[in-house]
């Protein structure tokens, strides 16, 4: 904690004084009792002496501590919003998302996750979308306008991927869209040190299988985010016993077929650690709502400081209002 008038700390050293006063009161209301010489006079002059007649004199004394504090405006370190922090949102659109083993599918529990996501991140960062299957589509570029990722996100039910799925591309294409959001130049992209917390662009990346198509590997896309100081947040949609069933075999005869759709956790798991980001491992709508909704409340923030007076003026209340209820109760006079 840190703080903006430091100099005016020094009040508290009014509190020691305020206590010797209090014990100097005390003992002398004491001398006083003793010049009576009536004992029922006397009993009720020197009350009985309990820990509970010291209590609200200590909630007084944190109360004027606090307010003290609170008059050199403490600030209090935190994540704050960054109005250059630049969220690229990734997600796999290839033909195994229509799976149903994450109600209603695989791509619906993705969009619905998304929504969450901007409800939560702040208004200031840039959100963009990216679409991939065998190879990735900017469907939203970074905005601040939630509508037009809505936008993109609801065209994502129309779209018709098959092919493949390329994730070390899809990596790739979103390092080069978050350095332009911010204004980097990704031909001339330099080693930066991936430990740096919260940096400028984050990528949240989705996918539910493994990689079949592209020219970059997964972990290749990986170096390519590590190189550029952007940490990867990725998710594997799905379980290992999910199946996509299609209404006709591939030999014909309208027959349906299933083909097992198992999302690759290792992968993902791999890309995130290299890129010092996070994964989640979602194997229903509800985890995954609750990964987005986390990362909603951290990313496109970055340390800083946050005052904290109006926090420490009621907590002083709090104890102002303990004092004087605890004086009522226990010892009908002020504390």
């Amino acid at each position: 904690m840190s703080f903006g008038h430091p100099l005016l700390l020094l009040t508290l050293l009014a509190l020691p004084l305020l206590v010797l006063a209090y014990v100097y009161v005390e003992r002398r209301r004491a001398r006083y009792a003793v010049t009576f010489t009536n004992l029922d006079v006397l009993a009720s002059v020197a009350p009985e002496r309990s820990w509970r007649r010291y209590v609200p004199p200590a909630f007084f004394l944190l109360a004027l501590a606090l307010l003290c504090v609170a008059l050199a405006r403490p600030h209090r370190s935190t994540l704050i919003a960054s109005n250059k922090a630049t969220v690229i949102l990734v997600i796999d659109v290839s033909g195994s998302m229509h799976a149903t083993d994450v109600k209603p599918t695989r791509l619906g529990a993705a969009q619905a996750a998304v929504r969450q996501f901007l409800k939560r991140v702040p208004k200031n960062v840039k959100v963009g979308l990216i679409a991939f299957s065998s190879e990735p589509q900017v469907a939203a570029p970074p905005s601040t306008d939630r509508s037009l990722v809505e936008r993109g996100l609801d065209s994502l039910s129309f779209l018709q991927a098959y092919g493949g799925t390329a994730i070390g591309d899809a990596l790739a294409a979103a390092v080069q869209l978050g350095q332009r959001s911010i204004g980097q130049n990704p031909k001339r992209q330099t080693i930066a040190l991936v430990t740096q917390k919260n940096p400028l662009v984050s990528v949240l990346f989705l996918s539910d299988g493994k990689q079949t198509r592209g020219n970059l590997t997964p972990l290749a896309g990986a170096q390519k985010a590590k190189a550029a100081g952007i940490p990867v947040y990725t998710v594997a949609l799905g379980t290992p016993t999910g199946v996509l069933t299609r209404p006709f075999g591939f030999g014909g005869g309208g027959i349906p077929s299933s083909i097992p759709v198992p999302p690759d956790p290792a992968t993902l798991h791999a890309i995130a650690a290299t890129t010092g980001g996070k994964f989640f491992n979602a194997t229903s709508a509800d985890v995954l709502q609750s990964a987005y909704k986390q990362l909603g409340s951290k990313l496109g923030r970055v340390p800083g400081k946050r005052e904290a007076t109006n926090e420490v003026v009621f907590l002083a209340a709090l104890a102002l209002i303990a004092a004087g209820i605890l004086s009522a109760v226990w010892a009908p006079r002020l504390p």
